[in-house]
């Protein structure tokens, strides 16, 4: 468990993590072991900690100013989770809606010693969303985020592990950690830690491997499966948590049973009248559907096809997990209807496109639907999505069409008009 001074910034977000490189870190410390780093240890330049994503401010403008429902909220109590109920509720005349943040019962519950949970803000809290797709974009993997606000000497949750990693942003006060090594290590989703409740309770009350307070700036790295609990010290404590939901060799195996499961013989019926309580009888259906799977699996012919099946595969959920950004849809109708040659466009932030070239048409394939155009567009539309910001008129193709084809793919979020000047 390592302590460090801050590394290159060669990653944007990520860099903002980590204090090491990005091969030293994923060698030494990702899916392995906890790594946390104390604010001092920032390069002069950047000591201003995580108020650009957050901040006390920012807690109470949604709690009073955004009318957040549930499940983007939740409050707990020494381990309890409190029913919705305690702080929720419609909001007169035209929000009637029952289950919207109450701030007078936030109040009463948070002087109360209840902690406040803030979930989702990836998808509410514009800078958080934003950071939360770069860091995706650079992990690889999906990451959503949470805010815990902890009021003074107060814990929110027993000792427990996650199911995914997490890194912790240190906004505003200070809170006690306890960091416990796992009992079940590298948890998959479905294996939450009540499912070891009593060995979690048992670890808990050993010696920590990190046992710290953490201030602002401050941040951990915690792979999935380390115990960990926290108590706000003498004010209100805000950390942010940033859940990595990290893809397994596990989802690989899953992914390429479904792919070789597709045969005549595993596609059959059971027999009639099945009694699967029966486990003399169904042991021989068990062996004979294994040995047809092991089959499909080792033939080496099949392999390249089931490599690229969960290739696809795992390319899907990728993009399922991480969404784009969100459009501005009335500010992009009207970008289209003022773009020229001189207008600069990119691709939409984590869009994640991808083009296959037919006969006649080009076809940007999307999750949900695909655009084609012509195949003339073909240079064009490979210099739009290759990243960088470009100028219209600077296209592949003449000027005319290079503003329809623009025009086209802003109106059908493919994309945005970019800030930078080229």
């Amino acid at each position: 468990m390592g302590r460090h001074g801050r590394g290159p910034g060669d990653r944007p977000a990520l860099s903002r993590c980590v204090p090491v490189g990005r091969e030293l870190f994923a060698e030494e410390y990702w899916g392995r072991r906890p790594l946390f780093t104390r604010s001092a240890d920032l390069e002069a330049a950047r000591r201003d900690g995580f108020g650009d994503l957050f901040s006390v401010e920012a807690v109470d403008e949604l709690v009073a100013a955004r009318a957040l429902r549930t499940p983007f909220v939740r409050m707990a109590k020494e381990g309890e989770v409190l029913p919705p109920s305690r702080y929720t509720g419609p909001a007169g005349f035209g929000a009637e809606v029952g289950d919207q943040l109450d701030s007078a019962r936030v109040l009463a519950e948070f002087a109360a010693g209840a902690t406040l949970v803030l979930q989702g803000l990836h998808r509410t809290w514009e800078p958080i969303g934003d950071f939360a797709r770069r860091l995706a974009d650079e992990l690889g993997h999906p990451c959503q985020v949470n805010a815990y606000i902890t009021p003074a000497s107060s814990r929110g949750f027993d000792p427990h592990y996650d199911v995914h990693d997490v890194f912790v942003l240190q906004i505003a006060g200070e809170k006690h950690w306890r960091i416990h090594e796992p009992v079940h290590t590298d948890p998959l989703r479905g294996q939450p830690w009540n499912d070891h409740a009593d060995e979690v309770a048992a670890r808990a009350a050993e010696e920590p491997a990190i046992d710290e307070v953490f201030r602002p700036g401050d941040v951990l790295y915690l792979p999935r499966g380390w115990i960990h609990s926290a108590e706000a010290l003498g004010g209100v404590s805000v950390h942010l948590t940033v859940g990595v939901a990290a893809y397994t060799r596990s989802d690989i195996i899953e992914e390429a049973v479904s792919v070789a499961a597709d045969t005549a013989a595993l596609r059959g019926s059971l027999p009639l009248g099945l009694d699967p309580s029966d486990h003399q009888a169904l042991a021989p259906m068990v062996g004979d559907a294994l040995d047809e799977l092991v089959e499909a699996l080792s033939d080496s012919s099949a392999r390249a096809r089931i490599a690229d099946a969960v290739s696809q595969r795992l390319a899907q959920r990728q993009r399922s997990d991480s969404p784009p950004a969100p459009l501005r849809p009335l500010a992009a109708a009207a970008a289209a209807d003022a773009l020229d040659a001189g207008t600069v466009v990119s691709v939409r932030p984590s869009l994640r496109p991808r083009v296959t070239v037919e006969v006649e048409t080009v076809t940007v394939r999307l999750p949900g639907k695909n655009v084609a155009l012509p195949v003339a567009a073909r240079a064009a539309l490979e210099r739009l999505l290759a990243g960088p910001p470009v100028r219209v008129g600077e296209l592949p193709i003449d000027d005319g069409s290079a503003v329809v084809i623009a025009r086209r793919l802003l109106l059908e979020g493919v994309l945005v008009i970019s800030a930078q000047t080229v």
